[in-house]
């Protein structure tokens, strides 16, 4: 894995949020590349329950400033930085105040999703790709973890298909058993279809559920990790469908020989 080049996108990650399935692997899986010599980057939602203070996050003024388009509203994009201590692993938090200022991450205080969850996936994702283009830093691996990071799979390989920089990049998502209940905005599809990307490829989403997008997701991908031991039959019949290579969930200790091995020989 020396100097290869794998860039994280999460919905979640520790420290900066509580302890889950999505947060925890989305910290060791970089930390395992990162100490066998690979170059990590890790990028996240900046959402406002994050304390900046306390995890030093600071803005970076040349990498902020532009304004991304979702459904047809120009929103300004703030880029912010931090490092996890002792790791020398960069974060970059993608921010914007209409989106991600909210104390919380989902849902707000009585566990009702956000109606604008489905802007918030199409911001993150063109943030990401946007932000990786003005540091040129181009990634081997694009590995996904998430719900909210779930469109960008999608995005790379349709709006930002003539974008030459990421024509060697292989993109990973990691699928997990929790996600949320019930569905984002119905016009999600719609805001999608927006960005002149064809409707045969995104289909799946026309019910905006947790399955569907990771459905989405894994048809983008061109490798799929189980980040839970037990995921739902019809999307382990889904995965298993797609003919991609697949690594089933491993114990962590395990996943120290595992994963690595993984994208060393089935992905790169």
């Amino acid at each position: 894995m020396e100097d290869k080049r794998i860039l994280y996108v999460s919905s979640e990650v520790v420290p900066y949020l509580a302890e889950n399935e999505v947060s925890l692997q989305s910290y060791e899986m970089p930390k395992m590349i990162n100490d066998l010599g690979g170059q990590i980057r890790i990028f996240m939602p900046r959402y406002g329950n994050i304390n900046e203070r306390r995890h030093q996050l600071h803005e970076v003024i040349r990498l902020s400033g532009m304004n991304l388009v979702v459904n047809d509203m120009d929103m300004p994009l703030i880029i912010k930085v931090a490092s996890i201590p002792k790791e020398r692993i960069q974060v970059y938090f993608i921010d914007n105040d209409e989106y991600f200022k909210r104390k919380a991450t989902f849902s707000d205080e009585e566990g009702v999703l956000y109606s604008d969850n489905d802007e918030r996936a199409i911001f993150f994702a063109k943030g990401v790709v946007e932000t990786v283009k003005k540091l040129n830093w181009v990634p081997d691996v694009i590995h996904v973890h998430g719900w909210m990071a779930a469109l960008l799979p999608v995005y790379l390989k349709h709006y930002y298909k003539d974008e030459g920089i990421f024509a060697e990049t292989k993109i990973v998502t990691s699928v997990y058993e929790h996600g949320f209940e019930g569905e984002l905005d119905a016009k999600l599809l719609d805001k999608v279809l927006f960005d002149a990307i064809e409707k045969d490829a995104v289909g799946v989403i026309e019910k905006p559920n947790y399955e569907n997008l990771m459905k989405l997701s894994v048809l983008h991908s061109d490798a799929v990790v189980s980040g839970s031991e037990v995921l739902s039959p019809t999307l382990t019949k889904f995965i298993e469908s797609s003919n991609k290579p697949f690594l089933p969930f491993s114990s962590k200790e395990s996943m120290k020989e595992t994963y690595p091995s993984f994208i060393k020989n089935q992905v790169l």
